[in-house]
């Protein structure tokens, strides 16, 4: 597996393709360590923009603060190899524990 931040940048950015009316942004803080899409609906903007996906690590762990996608991020990760006992999906109520 690659490293654990590129692992999750690529998992959470496969979910920025923006379609006709929508704009999808890559949102990065590589400094906090978190990654994002922000979704913008461009035509009538009568909705606000906002996350679709965030996720930040935290030492060897993962933590999913939201997914509103169908196609669970927490999935994807697994998929590339992180173990599903390094993922937190805070969304859901998973305890996060306090940094190190």
């Amino acid at each position: 597996m690659a490293n654990l931040v590129d692992t999750v940048k690529e998992a959470v950015f496969w979910y920025a393709a923006s379609h006709d009316n929508i704009k999808m942004f890559k949102l990065v803080d590589d400094i906090e360590q978190v990654y994002a899409v922000n979704i913008l609906d461009t035509q009538n903007r009568q909705k606000n923009a906002g996350v679709v996906v965030i996720a930040r690590v935290q030492g060897d762990l993962v933590i999913i603060e939201e997914d509103l996608t169908d196609r669970p991020l927490v999935d994807r990760l697994v998929a590339a190899g992180v173990p599903r006992d390094k993922i937190i999906m805070a969304y859901m109520g998973e305890p996060v524990p306090e940094p190190n």
